[in-house]
């Protein structure tokens, strides 16, 4: 990892992309999934990390949180500061924004942490000291979302991890932009995006993917949702699945950590 001096962020900055409503798909699923554990936290703290050139990001993650956990608060953190002083004018109740890195500058500990299209630009080998470092920063009921999309939101993949370490890798897509799951392949986050070759786990999974998603080809009559709903239910015969169908219904499946995490 790139370690600056001990007084400066840790970390580099990122390109900063960012567009409105990139990041709808992961805010959803973390509202849904993790919504019960913000209501419950006495500080319900979300820290929406590196979140670019402009502040939308961390806007919508508090709106959308809200949604799920009214007390929630959102700090944004950036390692640029000419990035921090744009987005101060949108400061609000429950909205700050801070100068920082992955060292996580905010008093307490989250309960959540988003990173999202951040360790792109990292080495792979740098990608589970972050992690680590992190997870040491959260609250024992956080969560780390960690994970890349593309610029408009179509296709995402993320990581969640726990104190402990990771737990289970996510799969979201807008169903009428997919050809097959595969295509899904070219978002994969680091800790996974070179992993995907013969031999390993993520490859396998991707080309049951595309074996299941072809032989439910006759589901494709009543939408591309049920042919990928039925796609996932036979991938339950192989894979652990760990969500139900009310999430594939919104172009989602979650499968554990361990069963696609890289070999060696």
């Amino acid at each position: 990892m790139r370690t600056p001096a001990a007084s400066r962020p840790v970390g580099t900055v990122t390109r900063g992309t960012t567009n409105p409503n990139r990041l709808r798909r992961m805010d959803r699923w973390i509202a849904a999934t993790h919504g019960a554990t913000l209501r419950r936290a006495s500080d319900p703290l979300a820290v929406d990390l590196g979140y670019g050139a402009a502040p939308w990001t961390a806007v919508e993650l508090l709106t959308r949180l809200r949604t799920a956990a009214p007390r929630t608060r959102v700090a944004g953190i950036e390692i640029d500061p000419v990035r921090v002083a744009a987005a101060r004018p949108y400061e609000r109740e429950g909205l700050v924004f801070r100068h920082g890195g992955f060292e996580v500058p905010v008093p307490g500990r989250p309960v959540l942490i988003r990173a999202a299209n951040v360790l792109r630009q990292y080495d792979e080998a740098e990608v589970a000291p972050v992690w680590r470092q992190l997870c040491a920063r959260l609250d024992p009921g956080g969560l780390l979302v960690e994970g890349t999309c593309d610029e408009i939101g179509r296709r995402h993949v993320w990581v969640a991890l726990g104190p402990e370490g990771p737990r289970t890798v996510t799969f979201a897509t807008r169903l009428g932009s997919l050809e097959r799951p595969s295509d899904l392949a070219e978002r994969l986050p680091k800790a996974l995006i070179h992993r995907n070759v013969p031999g390993e786990p993520v490859h396998a999974f991707l080309r049951d993917f595309d074996r299941a998603w072809a032989a439910a080809a006759p589901y494709a009559s009543y939408g591309a949702r049920q042919r990928w709903m039925r796609a996932v239910r036979d991938l339950t015969a192989d894979w652990p699945v760990t969500d139900a169908p009310v999430r594939w219904r919104q172009g989602e499946v979650t499968v554990e950590w361990a069963a696609l995490a890289p070999v060696g």
